[in-house]
């Protein structure tokens, strides 16, 4: 619809209505928008006020429950007072009593001093005594127990392991002496071996350092030498010399230097079979030559380069029971008796000198550890240097694979006896199983049950301090009561 301006007065007033009418739109919708945020703004004031009373709630609560535990604290002080006052009381309690116990004391001392007619330091004296006697004994039986246990699991554990390792490992028995005798194909070979007025004897005594002895035992003669080496090679060259029939100091000279070049081969490759043999590798040529020389030496009759080999396979497989790296252990069983090829030209126990062997040529300090505390001159401080001990001494100790001479054997029998009589109480002493046992018969009257096994203690000690004997020497010592009567 069009409204059309009018002329005249009356046509001025319709845009002025309609104006109004505008301004009236906008005044009711500010209204409304007002009314809104009026009412928004109530909303949030009681929002406000309601979070504030929820916050004075709170606070209330809040000071309440301080109030409680500060009442409760309160109340933990007083108890806490209350108790120092009776821990005081008590203490005060108990210096009186304390003083009245040490006067007590000091009565009853000058009384048993005047009953006994001892001082207080003689009296005391004498409890130290009886308590220190008292405590030792205690200490006796209780070691005495506690080795007893150890001694049984130890001996079962070590007896399993010790007897699968030899089980398994079976060697030659090897008798070795200084003499060597060597067959000749006739005896008209004695004649030209002298030679004439004794020359070609006395060179080849010369060159090779070792004893020709031709005595009246039909087609053989001797060779003697304390060096098993030197007295191999002058085997070689005797060998040779027989063989070709010329036998001449010039000729001798030239064989002896083959022969010990062939030796010096043969000790190599014995040390190259030595290690293959123990599964050990990366030794030094000089050592392998040093060990290979052993298989010409002996000691107690056992050769010795077969007691290093079988110590070697007893220490692996006691190593490998044990949960232990076998390398390291065979390495060290391998080596521990390479000081015996070298004592003639060292200073010292072949322990010592096969230690320093070792060390010069870059051994392992285990290896080197163990060489020198596998006869107990050092004490040893590892697996390794304890299992080469027990290998050591299993392979040497067992019978039949070391022998000694009749006077040595004679002598230490002498001496255990002598060690085990010196000591008080002693009565009888037997030494049994070729020197194996010590038997200790002692006077009960003398001699307690503990002070046996004190006696027993120290005759193993001194036995192992003095003496030099294969495998292990047991002492027994024996205490016995008798009663008789007779009736009639």
């Amino acid at each position: 619809m069009r409204i059309s301006a009018a002329t005249g007065t009356g046509g001025a007033l319709v845009p002025i209505v309609g104006a109004g009418v505008a301004v009236l739109l906008v005044l009711a919708v500010l209204a409304v928008v007002i009314g809104r945020l009026r009412a928004a703004r109530r909303q949030a004031l009681a929002e406000v006020q309601r979070a504030g009373r929820q916050a004075e709630e709170q606070t209330a609560r809040q000071w309440a429950e301080l109030a409680r535990r500060e009442e409760v604290l309160a109340e933990e002080l007083r108890r806490l007072r209350r108790r120092e006052d009776e821990l005081a009381e008590r203490s005060a309690e108990l210096e009186r009593s304390r003083g009245e116990v040490e006067a007590l004391a000091a009565r009853r001392a000058q009384a048993l001093e005047r009953a006994a007619g001892l001082s207080a330091e003689q009296a005391h004296a004498q409890l130290l005594r009886e308590a220190e006697e008292s405590a030792r004994r205690e200490a006796a039986v209780t070691v005495r127990e506690i080795e007893r246990g150890a001694k049984e699991e130890g001996e079962r554990r070590a007896r399993g392991i010790l007897a699968g390792a030899i089980q398994r490992l079976a060697s030659e028995q090897t008798a070795e002496t200084a003499v060597t005798v060597f067959r000749l194909p006739g005896e008209d070979m004695k004649g030209r071996i002298i030679g004439r007025e004794g020359r070609n004897i006395r060179a080849f005594e010369a060159v090779t350092g070792v004893n020709l002895i031709i005595d009246d035992t039909p087609a053989s003669v001797q060779l003697s030498c304390f060096d098993p080496v030197r007295r191999e090679a002058a085997r070689l060259t005797l060998e040779q010399l027989v063989e070709d029939g010329r036998i001449q100091p010039s000729r001798i000279e030239h064989v002896h230097e083959r022969s010990r070049l062939e030796v010096e081969q043969r000790c190599v490759r014995a040390g190259e079979d030595a290690l293959l043999d123990a599964r050990v590798g990366g030794m030094h040529p000089e050592l392998v030559r040093t060990l290979g020389s052993l298989r010409y030496r002996a000691s107690y009759g056992q050769n010795v380069l077969g007691h290093l080999l079988e110590s070697a396979h007893l220490a692996g497989m006691m190593a490998a029971e044990l949960g232990v790296d076998p390398e390291p252990v065979r390495r060290a069983a391998l080596l521990h008796d390479i000081g015996k090829a070298l004592t003639h030209e060292a200073e010292g126990s072949h322990a010592a000198v096969g230690a320093d062997l070792a060390r010069r040529f870059g051994e392992d300090p285990e290896v080197v550890h163990a060489i020198a505390a596998h006869h107990g001159e050092v004490e040893p401080r590892t697996v390794t240097a304890v299992l080469t001990q027990a290998a050591d001494a299993c392979s040497g100790g067992r019978p039949g694979a070391r022998k000694e001479s009749l006077e040595l054997y004679v002598r230490r029998l002498a001496r255990l006896e002598e060690i085990a009589r010196s000591h008080a109480g002693v009565a009888e002493v037997y030494a049994m199983q070729a020197g194996r046992e010590v038997r200790v018969m002692v006077r009960p009257d003398a001699v307690d049950d503990l002070g046996a096994e004190l006696i027993a203690r120290e005759v193993a000690r001194q036995v192992s301090a003095e003496l030099t004997y294969p495998g292990r020497i047991r002492v027994t010592v024996v205490r016995e009561s008798r009663a008789t009567a007779v009736a009639g």
